[in-house]
């Protein structure tokens, strides 16, 4: 039989998740109260996805995704319901610029491998059902680079790294080859842990040094891709935190590139570069040609405002100094909603966002 590939990421393309409606919010808090179902929940979920899928469709959007709507964050929703994690409530959340977070996290609790019955794979099925064919499906899931940030590792349970790194490694290839069977061509790694080891102070990593980090991190994930199917796409976001329009750290990719950008062996890097935390392209000159496309996150998702088309022209002909223009794409440097809160933007802004950056596409890029 003839594999079919998928040539993704997409000249415009999106990160994933996107702002919850009033609906939505008021479905949970009905579910938390004891007033509606789980399943009258999952209806409302299911009505709302069939709803932005139809939209992103409409807009141009060559793959879409359910916006996350079925989880409450990017990262913990996935990872708290693989063996051996389970979620909990820290006693403060994170330290953003202008904001401390939720407090919710995950910690390892015992031996780690994959869920066989993890919602998120019959999530996906459902959703696929949704998409029919219309456009391709794209699920996202933390990277399993997250699993390293200090404390979440119990070294009662892994007293040794490298044993804890080879069961992530594991349970991540087994749940590569339970979306792809699933049906899900296009997976997307999102992993704030690997951009975190640009900053200067990396108080939330093993005690190791930084290059044996990123080693560490490049060997993760790219163990994980090692037996991935020829028409399976996966990608990876850079994130530098994404809370109520806010963000946990900045710093350019300097520090990462020589290794992760030169050897990570995804098809596609989505990074952000909405602003001047980002630093400049000059990373990007470690990108192989020929290699990984990169998805230029030039438009943010914290706000409505439209970028100005000659800022972001300009931008473009600049990064071709670096990665020829064939692999470029654009997109927004983040999602709109990583977490259940969302950003400081209207759902109509971030469609009228969306649709500006598929058109821009078109004219810059094609």
């Amino acid at each position: 039989m003839t594999k079919t590939l998928v040539r993704a990421p997409f000249k415009a393309d999106h990160v994933g998740s996107l702002l919850r409606p009033e609906r939505l919010h008021q479905a949970r808090i009905d579910f938390k109260e004891g007033n509606i179902t789980k399943e009258e929940l999952r209806s409302v979920e299911t009505e709302e996805i069939k709803r932005i899928v139809d939209k992103q469709i409409e807009i141009g959007l060559e793959a879409v995704t359910d916006g996350e709507f079925r989880r409450s964050w990017w990262h913990i929703d996935f990872l708290e319901n693989l063996n051996g994690f389970e979620g909990y409530v820290p006693e403060t959340g994170l330290q953003f610029a202008d904001e401390v977070t939720e407090p919710y996290d995950v910690r390892n609790i015992g031996k780690i491998s994959f869920n066989a019955d993890h919602p998120f794979v019959k999530d996906f099925i459902e959703f696929n059902e949704i998409v029919g064919g219309r456009a391709v499906a794209k699920q996202t899931i933390p990277s399993p680079n997250q699993l390293f940030h200090r404390g979440i590792r119990n070294p009662e349970v892994y007293p040794d790294l490298e044993d804890y790194a080879n069961d992530i490694i594991a349970a991540y290839r087994d749940a590569v080859r339970a979306f792809y069977d699933a049906g899900c061509r296009y997976l997307q790694f999102d992993d704030v842990y690997i951009a975190g080891l640009n900053t200067d102070n990396l108080f939330a990593y093993e005690e190791i040094s930084r290059q044996e980090l990123i080693d560490l991190a490049l060997r993760v994930v790219n163990e994980v891709l090692e037996d991935k199917p020829e028409d399976l796409v996966i990608t990876t976001h850079l994130c530098r935190g994404n809370y109520k329009s806010t963000w946990a750290f900045e710093g350019s990719y300097a520090h990462i590139a020589p290794t992760l950008f030169a050897k990570e062996k995804v098809d596609g890097f989505f990074l952000e570069y909405d602003d001047d935390r980002s630093g400049d392209f000059k990373p990007l000159d470690y990108i192989p040609n020929g290699g990984p496309q990169v998805v230029l996150g030039l438009f943010t998702s914290k706000f409505g405002e439209l970028e100005e088309e000659a800022l972001i022209k300009a931008r473009v002909e600049e990064a071709t100094q670096f990665v020829p223009k064939e692999q470029l794409c654009l997109g927004p440097q983040c999602g709109f909603a990583s977490t259940h809160h969302g950003n400081k933007l209207t759902e109509e802004q971030q469609w009228a966002k969306l649709k500006y950056i598929v058109d821009l596409s078109k004219e810059l890029l094609r």
